[in-house]
């Protein structure tokens, strides 16, 4: 039940880190609204939405350890239909969130066998939020890799028992080796390189225009491959027999590890990430943070229903905000705030979230097109991300630096899931 290389990533910033295992240990451990083993399977089901093997092998194995009935991991057909049901919200939170309704919410909580209660919904969203932005962090950082297939050389796992990654708590040994570890791996290997602005300026546009269209063919080219690859970045074949959609499979003690199609955890497979801009104008209206946001209203509605969750999502939020980036912001030649808040602003911007007193000409100006392309990959659809994407584009970034962006895209993306989950809440009580 380890996430070694998550935790790893993230200890470059262990401010963060300690803010980020509070949380997650929060989330699935502590007292709350959903019974334990119900949540690793929301874990489970949000995961599969990005084919992320990782993360549904760790809860696989947690879900198990919390008594959950192996039977239900054979797929959505063999759970009960009160967490069947949540499928819907997990398909749309996962790709399309500004589709999601008031109505969405009141048929998960009408008077029935299977209704939801308010405190249950909001933990529910709050998983599926925190795992679709987890799997984007898993797939950006290289973790799905590293995990699988010897990855890109910038992992080295420790070996430190079964100790769960959520028990990995400020203060313990575990938190205290690990940061040693990464501080080391920092000095050894993160180099200062040429100024991003002086390297834009000696690449001529068209070869970087050039370079982008390759990459993206490539990237649909790997996207229609994913189908008849099983067991790399997760396949997304379709599951005709239920009962042979999981085959967990066993270490040498007999454990199960793991599972063989994700397809069974979810439904309408072919359903992904649309730009907004193409959406239908009569049915979806730009997010303005103005009138609906996390500070003056989320933050309020979902403390209010899961106690306490609301402070650890809000210091989460701080933290990534308040991380140190003087280095990569001096490359841009602006203040770390700005480069912050263009990155920020530039994902929420592609969930159709808009701020009435941004310039989003800013935007342009500060983020290169490779760098945007990446950024877009990793926040909309994390599966297609590879190596070559992750190597082409941050050669001019530290290592640290680029888990920095990561925890950027992670954060955005999870409060970009949460405004639109919890606005409908808020317009379905009134």
């Amino acid at each position: 039940g380890r996430l070694e290389a998550v935790t790893q990533q993230m200890g470059y910033h262990p401010q963060y880190l300690d803010s980020f295992l509070k949380t997650q240990h929060y989330l699935m451990h502590m007292d709350g609204p959903l019974p334990f083993d119900c949540r690793h399977y929301i874990a489970i089901m949000a995961a599969a939405r990005h084919q992320c093997r990782y993360l549904v092998n760790l809860h696989v194995l947690q879900f198990l350890r919390a008594g959950g009935d192996p039977q239900w991991l054979r797929g959505l057909e063999f759970i009960p239909p009160k967490l069947r049901n949540l499928n819907e919200i997990n398909k749309i939170l996962a790709h399309r969130p500004w589709l999601i309704t008031k109505e969405h919410i009141e048929k998960l909580l009408k008077i029935s066998e299977w209704s939801w209660s308010l405190a249950e919904l909001v933990h529910a969203v709050v998983l599926l939020a925190h795992c679709h932005a987890l799997a984007s962090f898993v797939f950006g950082c290289g973790c799905e890799q590293d995990e699988g297939l010897g990855g890109r050389g910038s992992l080295k796992p420790l070996s430190l028992g079964n100790q769960c990654f959520c028990e990995a708590t400020a203060g313990n040994s575990y938190s205290q080796e690990l940061l040693r570890i990464n501080r080391k791996r920092s000095l050894d290997s993160c180099m200062e390189l040429d100024s991003l602005r002086e390297r834009m300026q000696r690449i001529h546009v068209e070869t970087e225009g050039r370079d982008e269209m390759r990459l993206l063919q490539q990237d649909r080219e790997e996207g229609e491959g994913q189908r008849a690859e099983v067991g790399v970045q997760g396949g997304t074949e379709h599951c005709s027999d239920p009962s042979a959609g999981l085959s967990p499979l066993a270490d040498t003690d007999g454990v199960v590890t793991g599972a063989t199609n994700l397809a069974c955890y979810m439904q309408d497979p072919d359903f992904g990430y649309q730009d907004f801009a193409r959406r239908d104008e009569d049915q979806t209206q730009v997010f303005r943070v103005q009138d609906y946001s996390w500070e003056d209203h989320g933050f309020s509605l979902v403390n209010r229903l899961y106690s306490d969750i609301g402070h650890l999502l809000d210091e989460k939020f701080r933290m990534v905000d308040g991380l140190q980036s003087s280095a990569m912001a001096k490359r841009q030649g602006c203040e770390p705030s700005v480069f912050k808040r263009g990155i920020w602003n530039y994902i929420h911007c592609m969930f159709g979230i808009r701020y009435d007193d941004y310039d989003y000409a800013e935007v342009n100006q500060l983020l290169e097109r490779m760098l945007k392309v990446y950024i877009k990959t990793v926040t909309c659809y994390p599966e297609k991300t590879n190596s070559e994407m992750f190597d082409r584009f941050w050669k001019q970034f530290k290592h640290s630096e680029k888990v920095h962006v990561n925890l950027l895209i992670l954060e955005a993306r999870m409060q970009a899931e949460l405004l639109y989950a919890l606005q409908a809440i808020t317009q379905y009580m009134i």
